[in-house]
């Protein structure tokens, strides 16, 4: 295994976690902002910590990586903040009150 396949593994974790490529697990493509920004984060403690032992192309590719998801992590970020709540009024039910229990 090459450094370029480790990054790439990670990178299509950030891919996967941004909608882009469908879970394999269940076929369908998926935002999970967290796991995405976890993705995005192991990029970056990759490239903090082989900053001067790489080669132009392996450095190139991680930075690309890294730009790329966050890019796309911002577009979907912002996505989920325009979006509406999935939960409508009539879902956000909440527990009863202690004092209400017995009355």
């Amino acid at each position: 295994m090459e450094f370029i396949d480790l990054v790439m593994i990670f990178q299509a974790a950030g891919w996967q976690a941004l909608g882009k490529f469908p879970n394999p697990a269940n076929g369908r493509s998926e935002v999970n902002l967290p796991a995405a920004e976890s993705a995005i984060g192991l990029l970056s403690i990759l490239r903090d910590k082989s900053r001067g032992n790489l080669t132009q192309e392996e450095e190139r590719v991680l930075n690309e990586s890294i730009a790329n998801l966050q890019l796309n992590y911002a577009a979907e970020a912002e996505k989920a903040r325009s979006r509406p709540s999935e939960a409508g009024p009539a879902e956000k039910e909440t527990a009863p009150k202690p004092s209400d229990e017995g009355s």
